[in-house]
């Protein structure tokens, strides 16, 4: 085994010692509303996005509903997640989309079709939903990743994700995604991590940057 690996295996061993039941952390009871929530997520926090997504979707309970809101009401209602014309523009398209499916489907293309939906939203979704091996790269998975040696200082999101993905075991996938975006949040954080408590700070190059 590289070395890489061998970094890599310590910070699973790691990771399932402190975050053994990591899972996602937006709130959702049906395939679609996991999808608008993760669309929701950009550049705002799942706890405010949980908020938002238990008022909407008690108000309106189907894609039906959804697809023909009144979108001043949507806007109203997302408001306080920012982007809120584009994001109530996107909850009507994606609703539209898939009413006559019902359901999300394991299609990574068409979910890429939808509005708001990019290659990081469909890897969630997919990841979560149908556990297919999918490693979607945010703020704190790109941070981690960088520091701790797995991905160069230029690499973009899309080459983090190959790289990762040849180094974690395809069935982790999904555990590693929501443990990593913990770690991210709750010791290597952006602003002052918690390097003196974390048992990788021998690898890693925080003090390099």
């Amino acid at each position: 085994m590289t070395i890489i690996g061998l970094k890599m295996n310590n910070l699973i061993e790691y990771l399932d010692e402190i975050l053994p039941n990591a899972k996602c952390s937006l709130n959702y009871n049906k395939d679609y509303e996991l999808l608008i929530a993760v669309m929701l997520s950009a550049q705002t926090t799942d706890e405010r996005v949980n908020i938002v997504t238990e008022k909407l979707f008690k108000k309106y309970n189907t894609l039906k509903e959804l697809k023909d809101a009144d979108i001043e009401d949507i806007k109203q209602i997302i408001y306080s997640l920012g982007s809120y014309n584009k994001k109530a523009l996107n909850i009507k398209n994606i609703a539209l989309n898939l009413e006559n499916i019902g359901y999300v489907p394991n299609d990574r293309k068409l979910l890429e079709s939808l509005d708001g939906v990019g290659r990081k939203t469909a890897n969630v979704v997919l990841s979560i939903l149908y556990s297919e091996p999918c490693m979607p790269v945010d703020t704190h998975i790109e941070r981690i990743s960088k520091r701790l040696g797995f991905a160069k200082e230029k690499d973009n999101p899309l080459i983090i994700e190959k790289k990762l993905m040849k180094l974690i075991p395809k069935d982790k996938t999904t555990l590693i995604h929501h443990q990593l975006i913990q770690f991210g949040r709750t010791v290597c954080k952006a602003k002052n991590p918690l390097c003196s408590e974390c048992k990788m700070k021998d690898i890693c190059k925080k003090k390099k940057l």
